[in-house]
């Protein structure tokens, strides 16, 4: 290079950067990628040292910023030590994604397609590591193969495992069947714990090609059928915060068990409102409380109060920390992970019957069609008059002349609320928001903590009152952050990809449907055609094909809307109790009211860690609950049941059982003697020599034939297919 090594350092493009991040500023990375690149051929650390003037006393931080850009996949260093760009010898950086069948992925940095990697490669690995992967050729399914160059980081260090003993060699199989590899427990390292014990283990050494990985015992969780264990195992395999750390409790102790007269100040005072609060049967928390009211005007009067958690949760300290490390209640069948500790989540921030509470209101001026005219917030103090359940709601508004002496008095405030969510339904319908007709399901267990059945939630007046009136609240707040320009977390639901919407309309096409839209369609597009296929006999595959070609909802500090409920702008503000989000919201919402804008430093990152603790969330519950259900099935092998292809996969089709509400496997090899193609954008199987066609929603009677425990898998075999599309009907 023809440049003098004093002046090449102060070229650094990206130099102003770094001078405003660090008092002793280095060379950026995007430079020194610059200057190997334009280097053109590997260049050893002490020369790059050289040639960017890198002084003695910088050598360890110069050297820490090496090591990190190799961990990132920017860098690599070759078997003489040189450094070189991983794109001139044709490496990737990717992170591994295992499956438990033993192979894997290498899911490329760069959003290139997935590179397959064998068992041998995946032996090499760990699901999470990073890594370097050079690909090798094609599979024979036309997959890109891969091999695995280097690890740039192990990202296991414990691990939830169940011990096993095979000829007096002891060995651990993680909980999380992506990690494929048995860990061999070194002698000595056992911490007391027995083959077929749950355990916590360390990595003491991680695999390589030709080694296993070593592990020690560093907790006994307990033995794998012991009530409650499938919680204690997935609170650990999905890292879920559940021990709230010391500080946190003695910040909570510090706060007052009851309101005391300095909680009043500045709050408008609505005790004398009939606000309820109606919650499920089993619910201990209260976050939100209701009152509606005829106005003389004509207008209605909708009051939502949501429990003052940012009263109490002050930014910065220890309660705020744990809360955001949290993000969320965690929410599993007998047992709740709490955001918040129970001081606060079932007392001073749970709207409980008959004690003062503070709260923050959305107070609403409603026209005769529902439109919200006006909407002003505020701190308040209630004083709920009524603990209500959705059951009690609904039977009272059905038959108002048989409810009991608690209800009676509350009736002509319920019955408002009855009128808004009327009106609010018929803008909800006008507005086009998609409604998918689901099921939920509750499982009801014995005395040993186990499932005695599995029953049908059924939603009623009452569940849509309150749905409609938080839905409301959510859009005044988001409206509200807006118009004063105040930094937040919006939930966003993007509209579908056009490659989803070319899937789709190619499988509703073979229906005679017809999405309208365009590349842009809009959630009423989507609920005209959920209109017309009400009482169709394949309504339920078409619905399961709609919903699957939208995307996931998410938190973001940049509004894009909500395409499934209609919302130009919509946000979570009803439950700071159990998300972190809807806290942040309150806090925007209290510094807009005292006329300040509220600096929220990197609401990007927020809004995606919330984003990750909510689906963080949803896997540890479905993992505990496809347990339950397995041991609930254990007992049943070979019992035929009735039931509906709710998914189709390359390997087979998932079956949901009726009235028992369990999913599980019918493998491809039990589909008969032929070879199936699979066909993901008509999700179907189709026999090559038979023309057999298996499809999502098709109707079926299957055989339970296995449980395995240990894998949470449920296999059924094929008796009877009860589908229109099939040439053939039973299976022999």
């Amino acid at each position: 290079m023809s440049t003098s090594k004093s002046s090449l350092r102060s070229q650094d493009p990206f130099l102003d950067r770094e001078k405003s991040l660090y008092e002793s500023p280095l060379p950026s990375r995007e430079f020194v990628l610059q200057v190997l690149e334009k280097e053109g051929v590997p260049v050893t650390v002490e020369k790059i040292e050289r040639m960017l003037s890198i002084k003695a006393q910088e050598r360890d931080l110069f050297g820490k910023r090496l090591r990190a850009m190799e961990r990132d996949g920017q860098l690599m260093r070759n078997r003489k030590n040189a450094l070189c760009l991983p794109e001139k010898i044709d490496l990737i950086p990717a992170r591994i994604e295992g499956h438990p069948e033993g192979f894997g992925f290498a899911i490329r940095d760069d959003g290139g397609g997935d590179i397959f990697l064998g068992a041998r490669e995946m032996h090499k690995v760990l699901h999470g590591d990073r890594v370097m992967v050079r690909t090798i050729g094609i599979d024979n399914r036309g997959r890109p193969e891969g091999s695995v160059v280097e690890v740039l980081q192990h990202v296991n260090s414990k691990l939830v495992a169940r011990l096993h003993e095979t000829q007096g060699v002891l060995f651990a199989v993680a909980e999380n069947k992506r990690i494929n590899q048995d860990l061999l427990v070194a002698p000595g390292q056992t911490h007391g714990a027995s083959p077929g014990q749950v355990v916590m283990i360390e990595i003491m050494s991680q695999p390589s090609r030709h080694s296993e990985p070593i592990a020690k015992v560093v907790e006994i969780i307990g033995n794998y059928l012991d009530p409650g264990m499938e919680v204690e195992i997935a609170l650990r395999k999905h890292e879920l915060p559940h021990v709230f750390p010391e500080e946190v409790m003695q910040q909570t102790e510090l706060i007052p068990d009851n309101l005391v007269p300095e909680d009043y100040s500045g709050r408008e005072d609505i005790r004398h409102l009939p606000l309820v609060t109606i919650d499920g049967e089993t619910a201990k928390d209260f976050d939100d409380a209701v009152y509606a009211e005829k106005m003389a005007s004509g207008e209605l009067r909708l009051l939502v109060a949501i429990a003052d958690v940012s009263h109490y949760v002050t930014e910065g300290g220890a309660l705020d920390k744990e809360a955001f490390e949290r993000g969320n209640s965690v929410y599993f069948p007998r047992r709740v992970i709490p955001m918040l500790p129970e001081k606060l989540s079932n007392g001073l921030c749970s709207l409980n019957p008959q004690v003062d509470r503070l709260c923050m209101v959305c107070d609403m001026n409603l026209s005769s069609d529902g439109t919200i005219n006006s909407y002003r917030f505020y701190p308040a103090v209630m004083h709920s008059k009524a603990r209500l359940t959705y059951t009690e709601v609904a039977q009272a508004l059905l038959t108002p002349e048989r409810a009991d002496k608690k209800i009676q008095p509350l009736l002509p405030q319920l019955h408002n609320l009855e009128q808004v969510y009327r009106l609010f339904l018929a803008l909800r319908q006008e507005r086009g928001a998609i409604d998918f007709s689901s099921s939920e399901t509750r499982m009801i267990f014995d005395d040993r903590g186990k499932i005695e059945t599995i029953q049908p939630v059924e939603r009623n007046e009452a569940h849509r009152i309150i749905e409609e009136c938080m839905l409301a609240a959510n859009v005044c707040a988001a409206s509200y952050l807006l118009l004063h320009k105040q930094p937040s977390l919006y939930r966003i639901h993007p509209p579908p990809t056009v490659e989803r919407l070319k899937a789709l309309r190619d499988f509703l096409g073979e229906f005679g449907l017809h999405l309208a839209g365009g590349d842009k369609p809009k959630a009423k597009d989507y609920a005209e055609i959920l209109k017309k296929i009400q009482q169709r006999p394949d309504q339920n595959l078409l619905e399961t094909v709609l919903l699957r070609s939208l995307q996931q909802a998410l938190y973001s500090p940049d509004n894009e809307g909500h395409f499934g409920l209609a919302y130009e702008a919509y946000t979570h503000f009803t439950s700071p109790i159990r998300r972190y989000p809807d806290l942040l919201v309150h806090r925007a919402i209290r510094a807009t009211l005292s006329g300040l804008t509220k600096k929220m430093e990197n609401l990007t990152a927020v809004g995606e860690h919330c984003s990750l603790t909510e689906r963080r969330a949803d896997e540890a519950t479905r993992d505990v609950e496809s347990w339950l259900k397995c041991f609930y099935m254990k007992d049943r092998v070979g019992e035929e049941f009735n039931g509906t292809v709710s998914s189709v996969t390359s390997f087979g089709l998932f079956v949901a059982l009726d009235d028992v509400f369990v999913e599980g496997l019918i493998h491809i090899s039990e589909l008969g003697a032929d070879y199936y193609r699979y066909d993901a954008n008509r999700h179907q199987l189709l026999g090559e020599r038979t023309g057999m066609r298996y499809r999502l929603g098709d109707r079926v009677l299957v055989q339970l034939v296995r449980v395995d425990m240990e894998k949470n898998k449920i296999d059924f075999a094929m008796k009877t297919h009860r589908s229109k599309n099939s040439k053939k009907k039973k299976i022999l």
